[in-house]
């Protein structure tokens, strides 16, 4: 079973930009409820997604230079990159058919 990859400022650019298939990035941070609610749900997507997706996190704290690129004002948010540009920007935990349906036509 795939899990999210967990991602920081050395390794955003080789995971996420130049990766082969679409990640979704989960900016996250520990304090964050609505981020820990969505989480069971993007471990689920990953699993059933595997190869074609990559759910990757992004804790803001602990990276603020990417969170300030990205211009991350609130959490949860999700962006999705494909190709190595932004696709798709998510705000906000939503159920799982709410995430799946934001992601049709990118996977």
């Amino acid at each position: 079973m795939t899990e999210p990859i967990i991602v920081d400022e050395q390794s955003f650019d080789t995971a996420v930009l130049q990766s082969d298939v679409p990640v979704l990035v989960d900016f996250w941070a520990a304090w964050c409820g609505p981020c820990r609610a969505v989480a069971p749900v993007l471990d689920q997507i990953a699993a059933e997604q595997e190869g074609k997706l990559v759910i990757a996190k992004l804790n803001v704290d602990e990276n603020p230079n990417l969170a300030a690129r990205y211009r991350i004002t609130s959490i949860p948010a999700m962006k999705v990159f494909k190709n190595g540009e932004e696709v798709r920007e998510i705000i906000g935990a939503m159920p799982k058919a709410m995430l799946e349906n934001e992601l049709t036509g990118i996977i």
